[in-house]
């Protein structure tokens, strides 16, 4: 069941590599694997049609309740079925829509990787994992509608597409917290079976809410409807796909998925039903009044969208039954709607429906399939369209919750069906009839390549197979969905195109009578109808809104962020005292009931000798190499702290963190101006004072309360573990590289990322040379002194052999990749120091990031090879080898994971030192006055290769 996920997105990875053969691998990659998908769905579907729930299992992150769960039940499947069927067809479509400049490697990856989200949350049996793939949809959403970069509508309607839905995501993730919490777990399975107890829960009203906020910004529900018409700015093709099978029946599928939890109430049958129906009306009144092609069908979409929502709403289990039913049928006629129009726009070059006419007679071909299709979305009989809407008719009038009032629905569901047929008609008269198209860019118009057609005619038969033939296509796939849903008897019902004589056939009759005449008796006002330039549009309200937040956020940063490093610090100070102040005031008095413990008169000389060189620091500060050796104390005595608390893994990462900062420090301090800052007055220092005293003061007080207060530690559990659960003695190395593996690899993601970021702001970077250093001290003459150079290289393979010898030992003593890629951080660091930049590189060709890639690469494997053997990602194994003379000798994955960790600090750091570096030699350029000063000469001279 994992495949149907891993295809498409192994299939998304190969593509980028293909660069302009993309077309070429179109059928056996990007067609091939949504074929494959399906014939892995034809090989379980008679086991889901019978009922059974196939489903798949890897524990992930068990702590918080995340595992990698897949269901596949009748409701799965039969979306599962939509976004590979279609989305096979799309795809077909889309090499012939797409001409060869815009038919690229990134435009069918992101199709797959979208259609690979899609089928994660459909097929998704843990929340947490659905919330991933969910908010996965959405970003992938917002690349493919805003593929076209170049355009200003595609831009703005991705934004808006991303905001929207973007935000509905932040809800569901509240929603679905909140409900693991209710039902003790994120497991579907669980949270199904906890229903009653959900709606008995005080939560039960927010929880709702908040998840049909997701569903309705998903779905494009009133008032959220609006971004959906401005996602039209996308290729045909991903309108065709997004809004017919996937994205907007994303919040659908969820209101399915979770119906047996979810329904039943007040809260569910008004918040759902209510919004669906003005939904349903409001989409379709705002369909009849569009003038671009693809804006009606949006529209239309927007408006079978709150159809289907209506049917849930109205909370019967017939009712379930004819949304999943229309889900189907929409998906199949709306799809070959879309592809219609993106032909008819890629063959007269226009969707205007003021310019468009009389394309019977060039495009037959299309004009059929698009009528049929029209047709079928306008509930015409012997089309599939007609039986779901003859189903909802008759669930409109079973319904009695409104009491009174209750024929409000039905007869709004009559005029919201006569306002179908009326922009039905609109499309297949306003263009395929009425008169000659003389007015095209494209003159005269053409029927598309035969392969572009396919995919409308297989859909247009699939319109007409269903509508026919209803019991003997559908009706299994009908009875599995169902079954998924309601978790209970199905009710009876009947899939035949004909039920006699009845109030829904009258409905029916009656929307299709007063359908054609509102066409009729007001076409010629909808074929010129325009919005006056005085309605704003929905897109102008968002702009607004998102320009007003721009503001907001352009006044903070012009308020906050100066420039000035002092009022940073300043306000993260005070921060980080008034607030965590406001906690120990509450503990009434700061001593607890352990008694503080004793130092000796050694430690507390050290203590005493760091506050001095602390502030030294600060008063040297104009000094600057003064001061620099003085921070430089700090740290050691910070080191030598750790070493006397037994804490030497920390003692030797401390140090080595303090000469790989002090070195660049040292390299930076080159570039500095001349000339220090002002001094600062009276006030400021009063200022700074007290503001230094407050930040000290309330870390030595929380500090002292929580060293005398009794609290529990988890270091037992982990001192316990480390032989046994990661077999080493290092607790501290156990704890990094086995049980916080996971996290361990996320830091070095961000330490790398952080170092591409420095790499990026030093990039074109221009420093002038400064002619003279602090208090106006000449430069040596010699840039590279030679006893410092002899003494560096001797010191390269020594040191590079000891950080070997700390990465190796590092599970059973003080070590580790960290401090070992320090260790040869300094060494290679002392070479530019002592040698220059291009000494250096010419002897050490090394790309710094693709090491830092390939310790993150490595770091990653690790992780994903115990997914292989069964077990969670991040999981280590280990044991001992017998080597003859040598005896047992330990072996431990967690090694290798450590070799990845080395590798990416290592490759991080150099990367930042070397640019350093380069910016230094490019900085020794001839002064403009033509003079050179003697510390460039020299340099120029010492860094010649």
């Amino acid at each position: 069941m994992a495949w149907l996920i891993a295809l498409p997105l192994l299939a998304a990875l190969c593509l980028p590599w293909a660069g302009r053969r993309a077309r070429a691998l179109v059928a056996p990659v990007v067609l091939g694997t949504p074929l494959i998908c399906l014939a892995l769905l034809a090989g379980v579907q008679q086991s889901v049609l019978d009922g059974e729930v196939l489903a798949w299992r890897v524990a992930w992150i068990d702590g918080i309740g995340l595992s990698l769960s897949l269901r596949l039940d009748g409701l799965s499947f039969a979306f599962a079925l939509l976004v590979l069927g279609i989305g096979l067809l799309v795809l077909l479509y889309a090499r012939y829509y797409l001409d060869r400049s815009r038919a690229t490697a990134r435009f069918f990856a992101l199709l797959l990787v979208f259609m690979a989200s899609m089928l994660g949350v459909v097929l998704s049996a843990n929340l947490l994992l659905l919330v991933i793939f969910w908010e996965l949809t959405s970003i992938v959403s917002f690349l493919l509608i805003g593929f076209w970069s170049y355009r200003s509508d595609a831009r703005k309607g991705a934004r808006m597409a991303l905001t929207i839905t973007g935000g509905g995501g932040l809800a569901l993730l509240a929603a679905v917290l909140l409900l693991g919490r209710m039902c003790g777990s994120f497991e579907l399975t669980d949270v199904l079976a906890n229903a009653g107890t959900v709606q008995k829960h005080p939560w039960y009203p927010l929880m709702l809410v908040l998840v049909l906020l997701a569903v309705f910004t998903k779905s494009a529900q009133f008032p959220f409807h609006f971004w959906l018409p401005h996602a039209m700015a996308a290729p045909t093709p991903v309108s065709a796909y997004l809004h017919s099978a996937t994205m907007v029946k994303a919040g659908v599928f969820l209101l399915a998925r979770l119906y047996p939890v979810l329904d039943g109430t007040d809260w569910w049958f008004y918040l759902v039903s209510l919004t669906g129906l003005v939904t349903l009306v409001v989409g379709a009144g705002m369909a009849l009044l569009q003038r671009d092609l693809k804006g009606l069908l949006a529209y239309s979409t927007i408006s079978h969208l709150g159809l289907i929502t209506l049917l849930f709403g109205l909370d019967t289990q017939l009712s379930t039954v004819a949304a999943l039913f229309h889900i189907m049928n929409h998906a199949v006629f709306k799809a070959s709607l879309f592809m219609a129009a993106g032909i008819i726009d890629h063959e007269t070059g226009t969707r205007d429906l003021g310019r468009l006419r009389g394309l019977r007679r060039y495009m037959p071909h299309t004009a059929l399939l698009a009528i049929v299709a029209s047709l079928s979305m306008a509930g015409v009989p012997l089309l599939n369209g007609f039986l779901s809407k003859e189903m909802f008719f008759g669930e409109t009038l079973a319904q009695g919750l409104l009491g009174p009032f209750s024929w409000a629905i039905p007869a709004l569901a009559t005029l919201a069906g006569a306002l179908t047929v009326a922009y039905s008609l609109r499309f297949i008269i306003g263009v395929f009839f009425e008169g000659e198209p003389d007015e095209l860019p494209k003159h005269p118009p053409h029927e598309p390549p035969r392969w572009m057609k396919i995919p409308v005619e297989v859909l247009v038969v699939i319109c007409l197979v269903v509508g026919i033939l209803p019991a003997y296509t559908v009706g299994a796939l009908l009875d599995a969905a169902a079954l998924a849903t309601l978790r209970g008897p199905l009710p009876l019902y009947s899939l035949s195109p004909w039920h006699g004589f009845n109030t829904p056939l009258a409905m029916s009759a009656a929307s299709l009578t007063s359908g054609a005449a509102l066409y009729f008796l007001r076409r010629d006002s909808y074929r010129h109808f325009r919005v006056r330039g005085g309605l704003v549009t929905a897109r102008d309200r968002f702009e607004d809104v998102v320009g007003a937040v721009e503001s907001v956020a352009a006044w903070t940063i012009r308020r906050f962020e100066n420039g000035s490093l002092q009022s940073y610090l300043a306000w993260l100070i005070a921060a980080m005292s008034l607030v965590p102040a406001a906690f120990l005031f509450s503990l009434g008095r700061a001593h607890g009931a352990i008694p503080a413990s004793g130092h000796d008169a050694l430690t507390v000389l050290g203590m005493g000798t760091m506050c001095l060189a602390a502030l030294s620091v600060v008063v040297m500060r104009s000094q600057r190499m003064v001061a620099l050796m003085c921070l430089s104390l700090c740290g050691l005595l910070v080191s030598l702290a750790f070493t006397r608390f037994s804490a030497p893994d920390l003692a030797l990462t401390q140090i080595s963190v303090e000469v790989v900062t002090i070195m660049l420090m040292v390299l930076a301090l080159y570039f500095l101006p001349e000339d220090g800052p002002e001094p600062t007055a009276l006030g400021g220092h009063l200022r700074d004072g007290i503001l230094a005293a407050m930040g000290g003061a309330t870390i030595a007080v929380a500090a002292y309360a929580v060293m005398t207060r009794p609290y529990d530690s988890i270091a037992r559990f982990f001192i316990e573990q480390s032989v046994p659960g990661g077999g080493g003695h290092n607790v501290v190395n156990v704890i990094l590289v086995d049980f916080r593996g996971f996290d361990t690899l996320g830091e070095i993601c961000v330490l790398v990322i952080a170092g591409l970021g420095v790499q990026a702001l030093m990039k074109g970077l221009r420093l002038p040379a400064p002619a003279r250093g602090p208090n106006a001290m000449p430069w040596s003459m010699q840039a590279h002194p030679l006893l410092l150079a002899i003494v560096a290289r001797l010191m390269l393979p020594l040191t590079v052999l000891v950080s070997a010898f700390m990465l190796i030992r590092g599970h059973q003593l003080p070590g580790g990749g960290f401090i070992a890629a320090l260790i040869t951080a300094v060494a290679v660091l002392l070479q530019y120091l002592a040698s220059g930049v291009l000494w250096t590189d010419a002897r050490l060709a090394l790309d710094h990031r693709r090491i830092a890639g390939a310790g993150i690469l490595l770091a990653t494997l690790v992780g994903l090879g115990s997914l292989a053997f069964g077990y969670p990602f991040m999981t280590t194994a280990f044991g001992h080898l017998h080597v003859p003379l040598v005896g047992d000798v330990e072996w431990a994955t967690a090694l290798v994971f450590d070799v990845g960790v080395y590798l990416a600090v290592l490759g991080t750091v150099l990367a930042i030192v070397s640019h350093l570096g380069i910016r230094e030699k490019r900085s020794a350029a001839p002064r403009p006055d033509g003079a050179e000063s003697a510390h460039a000469a020299a340099r120029a001279t010492t860094e010649s290769p």
